[in-house]
């Protein structure tokens, strides 16, 4: 299996359980609440543990109990820690999240009190100990560097960027990475309202990367460097249970199969496969121990 590190966030997750949207300024009963683990780097993490990967995670922890629990499910799925940083003041990212019952859909209030992870943080990482590095999207200029900085120490180490949001500058990280992995959001909010002109757009700035784009009930769509677009159905469960980290799955899905040695189509099958799975689940527990891509195989060290 390979080693795989992911640079980002963790989040608490405070999950309430509604019978239907509320409209504003309304008062509703939860029908149930769960604290969970999550963030983008982290839930695609725990994707990837379950598939058989050896996974570590580089980000912040505040001292204080709620960084208690997202430690415990971390270790929970043998996640490493030892490039994360802690610190003594703050408080964990939070998210306030109303999970609609009746299609699974969720809003989110999100509320952080913590530095990011930063350049210097990251350079003290032994690369050599990994086959592939996820980065979120998120602090640009640290992001920049700590790309910039994992090509300079391991060249052929691949290297996948997660664009979920237009944060100012972000569009400058897109010629850094080998893998780019697109949200419908990031899309609509940039303009391109139909996945062809978000992959056109993005080839332009990104004429190395892979592109990959989710888009929801349509499925997801990819652009490699023969210039041909693919496409894969959705595949949605029985019943929507539970979207919540969908996104971070299809990553993880794309990540597992490529380091297994699938191309691109064989990539967007299992990444689609694997997120519709997670639909039909409460949380990320059970998505299996192995790949639809097909038989996990070894990945040489460089």
């Amino acid at each position: 299996m390979a080693r795989i590190l992911a640079v980002g966030i963790a989040t608490l997750d405070i999950v309430n359980e509604v019978d239907g949207y509320p409209p504003e300024d309304s008062e509703v009963r939860a029908v149930a609440q769960h604290l969970r683990r999550g963030g983008n780097a982290t839930n695609t993490l725990v994707a990837l543990s379950q598939l058989g990967h050896r996974c570590a995670w580089a980000g912040m922890l505040a001292e204080e109990p709620d960084a208690d629990r997202i430690v415990a499910d971390l270790q929970r799925h043998g996640i490493d820690l030892d490039a994360c940083r802690r610190v003594a003041q703050g408080k964990v990212p939070t998210s306030y999240i109303l999970l609609n019952r009746r299609n699974g859909s969720r809003s989110i209030v999100h509320y952080r009190d913590l530095p990011e992870f930063d350049c210097e943080d990251f350079r003290a990482v032994e690369l050599d100990r990994f086959d592939w590095l996820h980065f979120e999207g998120r602090a640009v200029d640290a992001t920049r560097c700590m790309l910039e900085t994992a090509r300079r120490a391991r060249p052929s180490l691949p290297l996948s960027l997660e664009v979920e949001k237009a944060r100012p500058g972000i569009e400058s990280l897109l010629p850094l990475a080998d893998v780019l992995m697109f949200s419908r959001a990031y899309a609509r909010t940039v303009g391109r309202d139909d996945p062809q002109a978000l992959l056109d757009w993005a080839r332009m700035r990104a004429p190395q990367a892979e592109l990959y784009l989710a888009w929801g009930k349509a499925g997801a769509f990819a652009l490699g460097s023969d210039g041909r677009i693919r496409h894969c159905a959705a595949r949605p469960p029985a019943r929507t249970i539970d979207t919540i980290g969908a996104g971070d799955v299809f990553n993880a899905g794309i990540i597992d199969a490529r380091v297994r040695g699938a191309d691109m189509d064989a990539a967007l099958q299992a990444a689609v496969a694997l997120a519709g799975r997670k639909c039909g689940l409460p949380g990320l527990e059970g998505l299996g121990q192995t790949s639809s891509a097909g038989e996990a195989v070894d990945t040489p060290n460089d």
